[in-house]
């Protein structure tokens, strides 16, 4: 789709709204001028990146697609950004390299790969989570990418399952929920010389980030009860210095959080819909939710200046939605048709 320009006084006259359709956009922003907004990430099919501006004026689907005039691949699973660029990460074993402020596509990374999953950055080095063979327990790692030459200079092995990926000083931080399995340990990996070590935690840890208190925060899922061998969901807090766990909030049985985000001295995570705050300073799990969102499948969420960003997927085969919820109120103050099967909300 050719990109279209528009001057100030005809943006100025066009009425905001969001397409129904994936391929189409709406007052999309001049080339180069998408440092001032909001990117959400769509597995798809296909595969997008919607872009909505920071005053919500601006929004347009399909961005890598319009810059390009290419399709990124099936199964887009998350972005990472290092500097000005921005690294797409498609499941079909290959990294896309773009400019984070104007999606023009500069290279990719498709050798050494086989199942990417999520990357993080130290310097010049990447370091990205592989599910290699999704049927071997076997055989995953964490590839090490030269981000000089976008070629991948050595791998590590890890246990089965690896998913986010976080880098604190000399620490690379995995988390493994288990692949098309069950995992509960966090690896960490040693920058200088590559060792590892584990962190038993509940099963299934996905998210992860660092507080105010320089605490690791993973949440762990847990085993649902369709499992047949349900175990608890819990949020973890780890000391980074000694790897040592310094609580662990376990949730009831029943209740399986798979979605949080950190801001402000809070972790923020959704249950049944429902959205709850545990700060730096809790000494156990919130009993009242802050309040309730409106979705049919929420499969995404991040906070920033006290604002709540969750994707809804919907049946998961058309498009998702993007819904902005005011932190204080409660009240949903936005809402944007984005891409089919959005799961990730990342500020640009």
């Amino acid at each position: 789709m050719k990109k279209i320009i528009y001057s100030i006084v005809t943006l100025s006259l066009l009425v905001f709204s969001c397409s129904n359709d994936d391929d189409a956009f709406t007052q999309p922003e001049p080339l180069g001028a998408y440092e001032n907004g909001i990117f959400v990430s769509a597995e798809g099919g296909p595969s997008s990146i919607s872009y909505i501006s920071n005053d919500f004026s601006v929004t347009e689907n399909q961005v890598y697609f319009n810059v390009n005039n290419e399709n990124l691949g099936v199964y887009l699973q998350s972005v990472g950004f290092n500097n000005d660029k921005a690294y797409i990460v498609v499941d079909a074993g290959t990294i896309t390299v773009v400019n984070r402020y104007t999606f023009e596509k500069l290279g990719t990374i498709d050798t050494g790969l086989t199942l990417p999953r999520y990357i993080a950055f130290d310097g010049n080095t990447a370091y990205v989570s592989d599910w290699a063979d999704p049927n071997d327990a076997t055989d995953d790692y964490i590839a090490v990418v030269d981000l000089n030459s976008n070629t991948v200079t050595s791998t590590i092995a890890v246990a089965e399952g690896p998913e986010q990926v976080l880098v604190n000083l000399d620490k690379v931080f995995v988390s493994h929920k288990g692949g098309y399995n069950t995992n509960n340990i966090v690896t960490v990996i040693n920058t200088v010389d590559s060792t590892t070590d584990t962190i038993t935690v509940q099963s299934k840890p996905d998210e992860m980030a660092i507080n105010n208190q320089g605490h690791l925060v993973v949440l762990s899922g847990g085993n649902e009860p369709w499992t047949g061998n349900e175990t608890p969901a819990a949020i973890t807090k780890i000391n980074v210095a000694d790897n040592a766990i310094v609580s662990s909030f376990v949730f009831g049985i029943g209740q399986h959080p798979g979605l949080m985000s950190y801001s402000d001295g809070n972790t923020y995570y959704i249950l049944d819909n429902a959205v709850y705050g545990l700060s730096d300073t809790d000494t156990s799990l919130p009993t009242a939710s802050l309040f309730d969102i409106t979705a049919t499948s929420a499969y995404g969420m991040a906070v920033k200046n006290n604002l709540l960003y969750v994707t809804d997927a919907g049946n998961f085969s058309g498009n998702s939605t993007l819904k902005v919820y005011d932190l204080s109120s409660g009240s949903e103050t936005n809402s944007f048709d984005v891409g089919v099967i959005a799961s990730k909300v990342y500020f640009n």
